[in-house]
């Protein structure tokens, strides 16, 4: 089971996410993903947000389709950035992998430092209908 919850009580969503998710079933928590080719175990988009975050979402995906998940069962982001100023290019690409209706919750945090000097890093917790 997978809910949006709704209020007027707090700020409205300003981009593909909810204010929150109600959700039942088996969980699936996935570490941070970055930009990394699994096939070479190279960094790939050097300096390119948008490249990086595509393939950060191409890594997630594969995780949670590991899991027997999708993106349709997240219910939880978490963005790291390592400039804020990335976080239009980054939420363009992003919104391309969550219908914006039913899009997860969501925090964007800027980092002092990610991973191999990466621009972006995604983690999720995704729920599975029992």
């Amino acid at each position: 089971m997978r809910e949006v919850i709704q209020t007027d009580q707090a700020p409205a969503p300003v981009g593909p996410y909810n204010q929150a998710i109600a959700a039942s079933g088996k969980m699936v928590f996935a570490s941070g993903q970055i930009a990394i080719d699994p096939a070479t175990g190279n960094i790939v988009g050097d300096g390119e947000v948008a490249v990086q975050t595509e393939q950060v979402m191409k890594n997630l995906e594969a995780v949670l389709r590991a899991a027997g998940a999708g993106f349709s069962d997240v219910v939880k982001t978490s963005v790291f950035l390592a400039d804020m100023n990335d976080f239009a290019t980054m939420n363009g690409v992003y919104s391309q992998f969550f219908d914006e209706a039913t899009a997860p919750a969501r925090a964007c945090v800027q980092a002092a430092r990610l991973p191999k000097d990466v621009l972006v890093e995604v983690e999720c917790i995704a729920v599975i209908a029992p």
